[in-house]
């Protein structure tokens, strides 16, 4: 359930988010990087690596309102779910993106560019974070 002010919104639809892990600006495919997908209470929803493609072998599915949270205006209900995505790849710096929100029957892609780690000991633990603005809706 998601909560904003006194309202509740049962969360009993499904959206999904797929990505696409790559390299360089000619977006060569990573395999087996890591993704972790957590609601905003810090619990994993889900946890999966990358294939050749540097894709998921099928999106995954997130708990999201149903449809009708957003048909109304005016009701401040938010219309979709909120959660935060983790990668990780040897030998590239991490990426986090916060706040990433996922609509109902919807599926998300979200590229992922990951940078190179320097060959100095010092860069081994860099990480990028994202932080996605709330939709005004």
């Amino acid at each position: 359930m998601i909560g904003k002010r006194k309202e509740w919104i049962v969360l009993s639809a499904k959206g999904y988010i797929q990505v696409r892990v790559y390299t360089s600006k000619a977006q060569i495919p990573l395999e087996n990087a890591a993704i972790m997908i957590t609601a905003k209470d810090g619990s994993t929803i889900a946890m999966r690596v990358t294939n050749q493609s540097g894709m998921l072998n099928a999106p995954i599915a997130i708990d999201v309102p149903d449809l009708s949270a957003g048909q109304t205006p005016g009701t401040g209900l938010i219309p979709f779910s909120v959660v935060d995505l983790y990668v990780w790849a040897q030998n590239y710096e991490a990426i986090e993106i916060k706040n990433l929100q996922i609509f109902p029957t919807i599926t998300t892609s979200q590229p992922l560019e990951m940078i190179p780690l320097s060959e100095f000991p010092d860069s081994y633990n860099k990480l990028e974070i994202f932080d996605t603005p709330r939709q005004n809706l």
